[in-house]
């Protein structure tokens, strides 16, 4: 697989610790190749590993450890950058809308996220895994005031091959910019060239100010 080219550097007054939230089943060491991908162009990369992984416990329970981990890890007040990948995207989403993220968080970047939800779903009746299902109250409570996230830059990169998000393009979300990366599979998209450089641009771009919202209309 071809080595992805460097994108443009990031001005250091904009660029922050970056913080990398796993997806179900997985765990911080699912980010491997990308953290190894943003730290040799000289990002700060963290992970951390919600417990448990597996839908047991719902994503506004999840949400709540990134809370912690920020009030245990990072200095006070600290501005610092989120990325979500699949259920991480929703978590992050969570921490972002109701527990006060976006007062610290500057840009906010989702992979392959289940924003209006997934029918694979349906394969478990766990409670993480309900709120990820179609129409779930957890989803239509974030959607509501989805303008929220106009506080942060966003992006959302998706794949239209997607397999574990069905439908895939309910990875998009109306605000801010939206990258399409057609990965073969779902879990690629950590690993392909395309995802990792579109991931790097996300995370260099020059910030919007702060409540410069971009919501797409409604077809």
């Amino acid at each position: 697989m071809a080595s992805a080219p460097e994108p443009p550097p990031a001005a250091p007054a904009d660029r922050h610790p970056v913080l990398l939230v796993h997806g179900i089943w997985k765990s911080g060491a699912t980010f491997a190749r990308m953290a190894r991908y943003l730290a040799r162009r000289g990002f700060e990369v963290h992970t951390l590993d919600l417990q448990p992984n597996d839908g047991r416990l719902g994503l506004p329970e999840l949400a709540g450890q990134i809370a912690a981990w920020v009030t245990a890890t990072l200095p006070s007040e600290a501005p610092f950058d989120l990325l979500g990948f699949s259920m991480g995207g929703i978590v992050a989403r969570y921490y972002l809308q109701r527990l006060g993220g976006v007062a610290r968080v500057r840009r906010f970047v989702t992979v392959s996220s289940p924003h209006h939800g997934t029918w694979t779903a349906y394969l478990r009746g766990l409670p993480g895994c309900v709120q990820m299902r179609p129409d779930s109250d957890l989803l239509r409570e974030l959607n509501r005031d989805v303008e929220t996230l106009g506080r942060v830059d966003v992006t959302s990169i998706w794949t239209p091959l997607d397999l574990m998000i069905v439908p895939a393009h309910s990875s998009r979300l109306p605000v801010g910019r939206e990258v399409l990366v057609a990965a073969p599979l779902h879990a690629l998209m950590l690993h392909d060239p395309r995802s990792l450089r579109a991931v790097a641009e996300a995370l260099s771009a020059p910030l919007r100010g702060r409540g410069d919202l971009q919501v797409a209309p409604t077809t």
